[in-house]
């Protein structure tokens, strides 16, 4: 086992599980990371959150410090194994489930099967089972068109692997020291978790959420990142590129609007992977007025 840069290893489903936490009190706020990442690249959240409530992170199993398992899981899988984690970690709820990006989904498929344990929800420019009905047909094409790469992906150059290492090591700049240099190591190692992770997303996932009903009566901020998706940017012109980043503009809408107290905030400076590093401010505001009224209505 890899020596981890900080935090506790839980066990549970007979896995060891990487949980990172600070701070106390009620409810406590949840981080589920975005596809491919993991608790320690939302080390500036959960200081930040923590001195507002109790602060968790965790790295799913197959991902990060945790365990190792055959990827991809169903969102109900994932959602049972952080229930589990929580509990064997002594972090009691209801929750607060801050999800970015596939952490998003699975803090919805969380919500859907155990509504009770949770007492709010905060998306972080998150995916959704309608995010093609939103999408003009060009972009829908091409995302059909681009599937079959992924698999085809070479290894990185050692080119690649240092511009790479420069660049995330400039974008936690602001992280501690011993967390910074593990965590980039650990990205460069496992760049293809990611795709992994997501691979049964839109034939699997997707259908569990659309499934799964309708999320519990909690408040709901979605935070919808305002800048442009860099990967979008590679691959499309700009006129598709705006009509594109309406739609997930549109989208986030109607998730907000799904509850009756459901709200959608945008976030300038920010693009879909690293809103949380680029624009941490928006989203500890936005916790702290779900906690506000979380506790008002305690």
């Amino acid at each position: 086992m890899r020596t981890m840069p900080r935090g506790a290893l839980v066990e549970a489903g007979g896995r060891k599980i990487a949980v990172y936490r600070a701070g106390a009190g009620a409810p406590p706020v949840v981080l589920l990371p975005g596809a491919g990442l993991v608790g320690l690249e939302y080390d500036n959240l959960l200081r930040a959150f923590g001195e507002l409530t109790t602060a968790v992170a965790y790295d799913r199993a197959g991902t990060g410090w945790s365990d190792d398992i055959a990827l991809p899981r169903t969102a109900a899988a994932v959602a049972g194994e952080l229930r589990a984690v929580l509990r064997a970690a002594d972090v009691a709820g209801p929750y607060v489930l801050a999800g970015h990006s596939m952490g998003a989904v699975y803090a919805r498929r969380f919500a859907q099967l155990f509504p009770a344990d949770v007492a709010g929800l905060l998306f972080l420019d998150p995916g959704h089972e309608d995010i093609l009905r939103f999408m003009p047909a060009e972009v829908v094409a091409l995302n059909e068109a681009m599937k079959p790469t992924w698999d085809a992906l070479p290894e990185l150059t050692p080119a690649q692997l240092e511009a790479s290492r420069a660049a995330l090591l400039q974008l936690y700049a602001q992280w501690p020291d011993d967390v910074r240099s593990p965590l980039v190591e650990h990205r460069l190692e496992h760049w293809r978790t990611g795709l992994a992770e997501g691979r049964n997303l839109e034939d699997e996932v997707y259908a569990e959420l659309a499934a799964g009903g309708p999320l519990p009566d909690v408040p709901l901020i979605v935070l919808t990142a305002a800048d442009e998706n860099p990967f979008w940017v590679q691959h499309m012109p700009p006129e598709l590129l705006a009509r594109a980043h309406a739609g997930v503009r549109d989208l986030h809408a109607a998730i907000a609007a799904s509850v009756p107290r459901g709200e959608q905030r945008f976030v300038p400076g920010a693009s879909h992977q690293y809103l949380h590093v680029q624009q941490p401010g928006p989203v500890i505001a936005a916790l702290r007025d779900l906690l506000e009224a979380v506790r008002g209505t305690g």
